[in-house]
């Protein structure tokens, strides 16, 4: 289930990724190359198309990631490839415990006080 979702969600950022390539902002894009009106699909078929591809693809993608939210194993505190820093936070020795050193040093006499 793991591999199907991460699949799928890699499947949808390339198909995105290739349909917004392909738009124009100024409209043009993969409509311009249809000019002629007897075309199968025209110029604004065209553009709808791709609009309504990409706003597809977006909310398959957002679905997708929140399925695989809730779907995906998380890392526990048992689980052994959690991060290292995660570890030694964890195993760190409580403040309390650790022993105390002076804070202050003894003043050394100067030697040029002496003459």
């Amino acid at each position: 289930m793991n591999a199907l979702i991460t699949i799928l969600v890699v499947a949808v950022c390339i198909l995105l990724t290739l349909i917004v390539l392909v738009q124009n902002s100024k409209g043009g894009g993969l409509a311009a190359n249809f000019s002629a009106s007897n075309q199968i699909m025209g110029v604004r078929k065209t553009a709808d198309f791709l609009e309504k591809a990409t706003w597809t693809l977006a909310g398959s993608l957002v679905f997708l990631c929140i399925l695989a939210a809730f779907v995906l194993p998380s890392r526990s505190a048992a689980d052994p490839n959690r991060s290292i820093l995660d570890q030694h936070i964890e195993n760190a020795p409580d403040p309390a415990t650790m022993p105390t050193f002076p804070s202050s040093f003894p003043v050394m006499p100067n030697p040029e006080d002496e003459d």
